[in-house]
């Protein structure tokens, strides 16, 4: 296996991990013009060969074994076992920042492709696909390649038929690019089953899929996808869309024109909002020097989520603000970030979008932007946008499947929530049931 980045001292965590991914360094970590192909493991490498031929179910058992998967599991299910509250920048979550408006035309046909898709599957697929629109399923939700919680249905289980009606749900229920989004990180998890030679593994179906609530115009309801670098959440509500929590990612997300980059316009926005930064302005969103700062206090840094605050499990987490306010922008310099958020909210339609814009913009004086690594594009780097209705990340990981130890530009997550508990729709839902005068209110 080319191990370029190595350093003396690093040791594996589990096979997959390495401390250098989570121990801070004073060198800087620059970006190079390696190809993801340098760090592809060796077709023999031990540490591949033995999950070969393994389909989802082996491989999660085995994968669950070691002490350190046990304790990160542990966590979570602790934190996965909490009620729902949301995600606040205090502890406290506001009850003014999302405020139900019923759409006048709902848009019919997720619901006919959500009836059609019921029509398609099995007594016994719909009692395992079907929740209600509150349950609690809707949080078990993750996005590594071994299964933590089975909800649902798997795709690659599912009869053709079946699979292309959930995948028909699925694109009418987002904007058309979005749904582009969303089907090429699902062909990139393909694209490294094949890579490193486990497609039984990693495959475009790998994926769960869940029916929450019945499909109405006018009512509640919703599907959720997750799996390897996927996790999508959408929600009707009186009409109205919520697609959060998201989660996309890819391994490789940069593939050597063997696919379409996935996240390449982001990362230019976000490269030219930041090189476009005064000197007082970078004193202030420039939170850490580097994605490896060792000034990050203990923590900071996790072995899973690398610098993420707002993945998988993490529904109640408190995030304060950090960074440079949006106040302190100038307007080019707000259209670039507006821009970047636009990005995160791409997988609803353009009408549905152009709503949830509105209330970014109506916080624009409370929205604060955090960048940790260079701001001119030499280094892997982390991006926050967070405001209380919307909380955007982008960041560069080290390897998992590819042996890149250190962060790069090849191996992307991006987390996408609604704080203040419209997550899954929630504060929407909760509105709904209570009458218009809640909506009001």
């Amino acid at each position: 296996m080319t191990e370029p980045q190595d350093r003396q001292g690093d040791q594996d965590i589990d096979g997959f991990f390495s401390t250098a991914r989570v121990t801070g360094r004073h060198e800087e970590v620059l970006l190079t013009d390696e190809s993801f192909r340098a760090y592809l493991p060796d077709p023999d490498d031990p540490d591949v060969v033995q999950w070969r031929g393994l389909g989802y179910e082996e491989f999660s058992r085995r994968k669950r074994s070691p002490d350190f998967v046990q304790e990160l599991l542990a966590s979570w299910q602790e934190l996965y076992d909490q009620p729902f509250v949301g995600v606040t920048s205090d502890g406290v979550v506001r009850d003014d920042v999302h405020r139900l408006r019923p759409v006048d035309m709902p848009d019919a046909a997720p619901v006919r492709a959500a009836e059609q898709l019921l029509d398609a599957l099995t007594a016994d697929e719909r009692k395992q696909f079907c929740h209600p629109v509150d349950a609690s399923e809707w949080r078990a939700w993750s996005n590594p390649e071994f299964v933590i919680h089975r909800v649902g249905l798997r795709l690659e289980e599912l009869n053709e038929p079946a699979v292309r009606a959930v995948l028909d749900m699925v694109r009418a229920s987002l904007s058309p690019e979005g749904f582009e989004r969303l089907e090429e990180a699902m062909a990139l998890n393909g694209f490294l089953g094949d890579l490193v030679g486990l497609p039984a593994l990693m495959n475009d179906r790998s994926y769960w899929v869940s029916l929450f609530g019945v499909p109405s115009l006018h009512g509640a309801w919703g599907w959720q996808v997750f799996g390897h670098h996927v996790a999508v959440s959408f929600v009707s509500v009186a009409g109205r869309h919520v697609v959060a929590p998201v989660f996309l990612g890819a391994e490789p997300a940069l593939s050597d024109d063997a696919r379409p980059p996935l996240f390449d316009a982001r990362e230019r926005l976000a490269i030219e909002l930041a090189s476009s930064l005064t000197t007082e302005q970078r004193a202030e969103a420039v939170v850490y020097a580097s994605v490896l700062d060792p000034a990050m206090p203990e923590g900071r840094l996790h072995p899973a989520d690398e610098r993420h605050v707002a993945g998988a499990f993490h529904d109640n987490r408190v995030i304060p603000y950090e960074g440079l306010r949006a106040d302190a922008l100038s307007e080019d310099q707000w259209r670039v970030l507006r821009a970047i958020v636009e990005d995160f909210f791409l997988l609803l339609t353009e009408p549905q979008r152009k709503l949830a814009l509105q209330e970014v913009d109506d916080h624009r004086d409370e929205t604060w932007f955090a960048w940790y690594g260079a701001t001119d594009g030499s280094q892997p780097f982390y991006l926050r946008v967070h405001s209380p209705v919307v909380l955007a990340e982008l960041d560069h990981h080290a390897g998992v499947w590819l042996a890149n130890k250190l962060p790069a530009r090849f191996h992307v997550h991006t987390t996408l929530r609604l704080p203040n508990g419209n997550d899954y729709g929630r504060a929407y839902v909760q509105q709904l049931v209570a009458g218009p005068e809640a909506a009001d209110d």
